[in-house]
């Protein structure tokens, strides 16, 4: 195997080299130039690896979509128990402003839980690990999906929002946890495609929900209650598989510092027992971790190599969200609506919607590493600024022409086949390929938190902003979707099959006074230390 010099190597941890010279010192300081690392070999997906990906993904994403899109179609079924429960209690139905508010409440709170499980996500992993806490946060939807069938017999519209906020504190860990997985068992020539799956879950969970939320499946007044609480049905299928998974090989030897259970980890997932590549640039990384000051979360903030790449990782995030597309996933059946379909029509287009997501999520899974994250994500997000102005444009003029309602459901489809193309996917893992070992957990948990935060302010305001202004309420995300776009061409770096350190080479300016500076900080935890 050809082997290269650790510092001119550009492995996974050159990352944590950055202001790393007070670390070593005297001879110490020559002697890593001598430390070779073998490179990393060419790799592709194994059947096992296939497995751990499926069981993660599938048992943990796909409840995060599911979760997501599942009050999309029994809106108005719910509603009415709303409504009939309000009037058992009081004797008169509720107001149609007091019902829009604690609807939209119902919706939202879901993202409130997530930010919540999302701040804490990076401590579940860390003190669990990747695959023990995914198997601990089980216990979360188990309790969700109890209070949500359970809300109905009992009459109480509370236990379904209590209900929602245990499900959104259980993805929230979920859609911390599950990108570093993903990427910390995959080799590095595979990362994007590992990644992709991860948004191809939760696109086939927010379709699954739509199939079973139609009007003659589960959508009804003496079934949905079942329907929302289907993602028990996952949760059985994650217990049963993921125990028979590694736990992340890095996050064995770096943060627990064994060895052996990482090679053994390696070995299963590789299907290869030669895994000494892969094994040496861990244990290297493992070594400087050992002479590295403790990193502290708030570290995130204080000091400008970490800040930049932080930065790009939260409006990733944020272009997700503000680009209106869970306006479109919580409410496209409204949407559709407004644009003049039937209600049994506008449930078909919504279907055909989530459809599409997920052939188009499959397509960019198989595209990801050729083309490029960035590519990508700019094509995704020009295609969602250009299909929101047809969308608004078809709305507006929907009274003058009765075929400008087929007009919108393309531009929502194609509206979708963008997200999917890039925004959908590439902001959860690409903060996972920006920073090291160390702030990685910090980093992934801050941007899953402004992610919820955004799909937050979103499910709670768009019905309000649609009822003020109706057609013309896609208008604030175009604006939106043109600061992205352009964010996105002038800062974001490219990550395609690049190092950690090649991937921040644009940021060095901002190293340069650290790398000198006698009090520079190396930022990776020591083996078996949590974040503070």
């Amino acid at each position: 195997m050809e082997r290269k010099p650790l510092l001119s190597s550009g492995s996974d941890s050159d990352f944590d080299d950055l202001g790393n010279s007070s670390n070593f010192n005297g001879d110490r300081g020559n002697d890593i130039n001598a430390i070779s690392v073998t490179v990393e070999k060419k790799r592709s997906v194994t059947s096992s690896l296939a497995f751990a990906i499926t069981s993660c993904t599938l048992g943990s994403s796909f409840v995060v979509g599911y979760n997501t899109g599942v009050l999309n179609e029994p809106a108005e079924v719910i509603q009415d128990f709303y409504n009939s429960t309000y009037y058992n209690r009081n004797g008169e139905y509720m107001s149609s402003s007091l019902l829009t508010l604690l609807w939209s409440f119902t919706v939202s709170i879901f993202a409130i839980g997530g930010m919540i499980g999302g701040l804490s996500g990076g401590y579940v992993a860390n003190r669990f690990g990747r695959r023990g806490g995914l198997l601990r946060n089980n216990l979360l939807n188990l309790i969700a999906s109890g209070l949500l069938i359970s809300s109905k017999f009992a009459k109480s519209y509370e236990m379904l929002i209590a209900g929602r906020l245990v499900a959104g504190l259980c993805c929230g860990i979920n859609t911390v946890i599950v990108p570093l997985y993903l990427s910390e068992t995959a080799p590095t020539s595979i990362r994007g495609l590992s990644g992709t799956f991860n948004q191809l879950a939760i696109c086939s969970g927010t379709l699954v929900s739509e199939i079973l939320g139609l009007g003659n499946v589960l959508a009804k007044e003496d079934t949905w209650n079942y329907l929302l609480g289907c993602t028990l049905v996952p949760m059985v299928f994650q217990l049963l598989t993921l125990p028979w998974c590694p736990e992340s090989p890095r996050y064995l030897m770096i943060n627990k510092g064994n060895e052996d259970m990482a090679e053994k980890a390696l070995i299963w997932l590789r299907k290869d027992i030669d895994v000494s590549d892969e094994l040496e640039e861990m244990t290297i990384e493992m070594e400087k971790a050992k002479r590295a000051a403790e990193f502290h979360f708030t570290d995130l903030f204080r000091h400008r190599e970490l800040l930049t790449p932080l930065i790009i990782s939260l409006v990733l995030q944020l272009s997700q969200q503000f680009s209106g597309v869970n306006a479109v996933v919580f409410y496209s059946t409204l949407i559709f609506e407004s644009a003049g379909l039937s209600q049994l029509n506008a449930q078909y287009a919504t279907l055909g919607t989530g459809a599409v997501n997920v052939c188009m999520t499959f397509v960019s899974a198989n595209i990801m590493d050729k083309l490029g994250r960035r590519t990508l994500h700019l094509i995704g997000l020009g295609g969602m600024l250009t299909f929101s102005v047809v969308l608004s444009v078809a709305l507006i003029f929907k009274d003058d022409a009765s075929w400008l309602s087929y007009i919108s459901i393309v531009a929502v489809m194609a509206y979708m086949i963008s997200f999917a193309t890039g925004p959908g996917s590439i902001p959860w893992f690409y903060v996972a390929e920006l920073f090291a070992q160390g702030p990685r957990s910090a980093a992934v948990s801050l941007s899953v938190l402004t992610n919820w935060l955004a799909n937050f302010i979103v499910g709670l305001s768009y019905p309000e902003i649609h009822a003020a202004i109706a057609e013309y309420s896609f208008f604030p995300f175009i604006g939106m979707l043109v600061f992205f776009w352009l964010f996105t061409f002038f800062k974001v770096p490219e990550t395609k099959g690049k190092t950690i350190d090649e991937i921040t080479s644009s940021f060095k300016s901002d190293y340069q006074n650290l790398i000198q500076s006698p009090d520079s900080r190396h930022y990776t935890r020591l083996p078996g230390e949590s974040y503070s």
